[in-house]
């Protein structure tokens, strides 16, 4: 196909403009009604759904975290017998883990990525359309099993032999397992989609130098995903073949190896770590040159920081396993590498401080978030150094210590950056502002309640309090600070319910937002709020690293796509020079099809493995249905 043409400034005026947007909007707009709803395949309608399953799987958690933060105000309290608390605990851990943390942050990146690049629709949308509903299932299938008394109870790592079938009978540890199957094939397909899109449909002129930060992180995260979660993909295969096969890939009196789960998983898990951090820093560095009215400080040392904080974190796994008995010379690698990856973080933080430094900061919620990630996360940085000690974590290991540590690196590093973002991107998504008042209490009561809860859980480490425990003796000297801990749990629970209420509210009574209320220097602001179904009428062209600053009058403009068929704009990877017209799919039936298909297959395999043979022709069929060529514009490109 012939590469479209540049023109150096917006030409669609008056009637033509309108005639050009009814255009688009039959070319591009999803069926009305539930049809639609099933078949959709446009990013946004796709991402939307994403961050509003994965938030109301975090309120999810945060009731069974109150509920266990009630189990341990008081020793010996009976509020959860010991197996409750167990699959509270892992179903808590796993939900927040696998269907929020990583799900939000690549549902952030499925909305925002196109509109920051300034093209009409992710890369592979039915892929994306199907990757929703397996996300989707997998969540149910876990909650489901947690209402029926047979949810998981091996804790969200599910160590063996712990997990094994010699130690755990029944089906809860294969749901565990068959939920990270269903999860993982939802991530490794957002990961795909988002490095196609990033490579491959950025607006012409948007050079690798003048990516937006939060598509950098997106795009060093989908790496991470590429590369990471087929080892948590083996381990838990591994172990459902175990369980319901009989191979022993874990059982050392068969020539397996329990600490084998250990690397496969923690191979996986602290990237992980950062597979939520890094989309977390790049919100941040995206937010903050707006409420600092200036250019981020240090662009490419940022850029830098994100791809070196990617690669060093697969040279840190064995952090998690010290107390294991590994030769004391490799633990001082891990040790090193584990202190090292502090340098890049710490040069992002400088930059964020230079640039708030030598900027006019506007201190709205979002930056007020900013502010408090900041703050949490240099303490949660702090404690990530000193347990990476090998003797230290000798003493702190699988105590409370460890907790506290974890939820500050977290929640500080990656909850409080999505709250501020949701607060900033809100508008672009609803049209509608959040409450500025209510914002700042919702930042208040976090703020406060989370560091209240969090923060004495190191003394309690310290005094020898072991995780997972549900409850323990009066005269361990742990109740005052258990029941100071619980009750200003409330107080963070009250922050994030504010929150749930000021996003409903504000989604039909909330003020008027405007195109770009923010007076933002990115593509995503470019187009109206919430965006057309087309993303834009004409795609723009890309001058400088912050085009709506640089270009206040308007955006050159790509001409050339049809408006009767879907198409985008396919350029080259360095220096986005257009080379291509290419069609975009439609909408379809068949990637819910093959996700419930799969689902069927998936489920049904926790109780006879002949359901991997039988359920296979249904997932093919769907997937012949899925590809087989209609005649449609699509087929011909």
């Amino acid at each position: 196909m012939s590469a479209p043409a540049i023109l150096p400034g917006e030409l669609d005026r008056g009637a033509e403009r309108a005639i050009l947007h009814r255009q688009l909007e039959r070319t591009w707009a999803t069926p009305a009604g539930f049809w639609g709803a099933l078949t959709t395949v446009d990013h946004k309608t796709i991402g939307l759904r994403y961050i509003v399953t994965a938030f109301g799987f975090l309120a999810l958690g945060g009731v069974l975290a109150l509920a266990m933060r009630w189990q341990l105000a008081r020793p010996e309290s009976r509020v959860l017998s010991a197996d409750l608390y167990n699959q509270a605990f892992t179903v808590h851990g796993a939900n927040m883990m696998f269907l929020f943390a990583v799900p939000v942050m690549e549902a952030m990146a499925v909305y925002l990525v196109p509109l920051m690049i300034g093209t009409r629709n992710i890369a592979f949308p039915r892929l994306n359309a199907f990757s929703y509903w397996i996300y989707l299932f997998g969540g149910i299938l876990l909650w489901a099993a947690f209402a029926l008394q047979i949810g998981p109870d091996v804790g969200w790592f599910a160590y063996v032999p712990l997990s094994g079938p010699q130690y755990s009978s029944g089906k809860r540890a294969d749901i565990w397992a068959q939920m990270i199957t269903f999860t993982e094939i939802a991530a490794l397909a957002i990961a795909v989609e988002i490095v196609v899109t990033v490579f491959k449909q950025r607006a012409p002129g948007m050079s690798l130098d003048r990516i937006p930060l939060f598509v950098w992180g997106a795009l060093v995260t989908s790496f991470l995903v590429m590369l990471a979660m087929p080892a948590i993909m083996i381990a838990s295969t591994s172990l459902i073949l175990d369980r319901l096969v009989g191979t022993h890939f874990f059982n050392p009196t068969e020539g397996g190896d329990v600490l084998l789960w250990q690397h496969l998983f923690w191979f996986f898990g602290h990237p992980e770590v950062y597979i939520i951090f890094l989309p977390a820093t790049g919100m941040v560095s995206s937010m903050l040159p707006t409420f600092a009215r200036r250019p981020v400080f240090g662009y490419l040392p940022l850029v830098l920081s994100i791809v070196a904080i990617g690669i060093l974190s697969f040279g840190l796994w064995v952090h998690h396993m010290f107390t294991t008995g590994l030769p004391r010379l490799g633990e001082s690698f891990f040790t090193a590498s584990s202190m090292a990856i502090a340098v890049p973080a710490g040069v992002q933080i400088f930059c964020w401080l230079a640039t708030l430094w030598d900027g006019r900061p506007v201190w709205r919620t979002p930056l007020l978030f900013i502010a408090a990630f900041i703050v949490t996360f240099v303490l949660g940085g702090l404690t990530g150094v000193m347990v990476a000690s090998v003797p230290l974590d000798l003493q702190v290991h699988d105590t409370y210590f460890v907790v506290a540590h974890f939820h500050y690196v977290l929640i500080g590093g990656a909850v409080f950056p999505l709250l501020g973002a949701i607060y900033y991107w809100y508008p672009k998504m609803t049209g509608r502002m959040l409450s500025e008042r209510l914002g700042r209490w919702v930042v208040g009561l976090i703020f406060v309640g989370f560091h209240l809860t969090f923060f004495p859980m190191h003394f309690l480490g310290l005094q020898g309090m072991p995780r997972r425990v549900y409850t323990y003796q009066p005269e361990m000297g742990w109740g005052a600070a258990n029941l100071f801990v619980s009750l200003s749990s409330i107080l963070l629970a009250a922050g994030f319910a504010l929150f749930f209420l000021d996003v409903i509210r504000s989604a039909r009574r909330g003020p008027v937002a405007g195109d770009n209320p923010w007076d933002a220097s990115t593509l995503e602001w470019a187009t109206t709020s919430p965006p057309p179904p087309y993303n834009f009428a004409r795609i723009p062209v890309v001058t400088s690293a912050n085009p709506l600053w640089s270009e206040r009058e308007a955006l050159p403009v790509v001409t050339g796509l049809r408006v009767d068929r879907r198409e985008i704009v396919i350029s080259s990877v360095s220096d986005a020079t257009p080379q291509a017209r290419e069609s975009s799919p439609r909408d379809s039936i068949w990637p819910l099809v093959t996700a419930v298909a799969a689902s069927v297959m998936l489920i049904a395999s926790i109780f006879t493995p002949w359901a991997v043979v039988w359920g296979a022709i249904p997932v093919a069929a769907a997937l012949i249905g899925w590809f087989w060529p209609k005649g449609l514009p699509e087929d011909e490109a």
